[in-house]
């Protein structure tokens, strides 16, 4: 009980934004059909809801899931990749890439469904397309939370994430398989922000800084930070 509760406190983020989806899960798994559409349409990030409340709109879409059926796959998925980069890079800096990449992502799909419907690719209907999900900002953390793995580890990793999101991509690709394909680059490129980087180290070079090993105590009576001439 103890560990699971300092596992918690380690990544408070991830475990408020679940709790968030599992409420609004509840939410829609007691509301009548009509009812539910009505909130799966309200909090979307389409084209609709961004002209008309951009904000909001940005923001609530991640705390809802479509099918509250898919919420203790979710659950582990969180554990998994938010919980962990959490715990690794700190709060505020995790925080900043899911959510960054989660607005980045959600604007520039969008950007593609409008581009599509100017060019008569696409029904004007797809204004309207239900567009929640919190499946950019897993997307994000699957890319950052690779420099945390060590090789060779890291490289079987990076061929599953690439495979998941690339096969989806490459064979009729819909507006989400682009929005996860950049929120992954954007968690690819969330290297700078990682402990490792900020201490000046490669990703290959933090895990061999572990395998050194603390540093050796300096002998009684000598003060670490005396200097010597020799």
């Amino acid at each position: 009980m103890a560990r699971t509760r300092d596992w918690v406190r380690s990544s408070p983020g991830t475990h408020i934004w679940l709790l968030v989806i599992g409420i609004t899960s509840l939410v829609i798994a007691s509301a009548s059909e009509g009812m539910g559409q009505f909130l799966v349409h309200r909090t979307s990030s389409n084209i609709h809801q961004l002209n008309e409340h951009p904000l909001p709109s940005l923001l609530i879409s991640g705390f809802w899931i479509e099918r509250p059926s898919s919420f203790l796959l979710y659950v582990v998925l969180f554990e998994l990749l938010h919980a962990n980069v959490e715990r690794w890079t700190g709060t505020v800096r995790w925080l900043l890439t899911v959510g960054g990449a989660h607005i980045a992502a959600t604007l520039a799909s969008q950007e593609l469904v409008l581009l599509a419907i100017e060019g008569h690719q696409l029904p004007r209907s797809m204004t309207h397309v239900v567009d929640i999900g919190v499946s950019y900002g897993l997307a994000a953390a699957a890319g950052v939370l690779t420099y945390r793995l060590r090789p060779p580890w890291r490289h079987v990793y990076l061929a599953a994430v690439l495979i998941f999101f690339g096969i989806p991509l490459l064979t009729g690709a819909t507006f989400t398989d682009f929005g996860h394909a950049i929120a992954l680059t954007m968690g690819f490129a969330a290297w700078p922000l990682t402990p490792a980087a900020t201490e000046g180290l490669l990703p290959e070079e933090e895990h061999g800084r572990d395998r050194a090993g603390p540093a050796e105590e300096p002998p009684p009576g000598r003060d670490p930070d005396s200097r010597q001439e020799r």
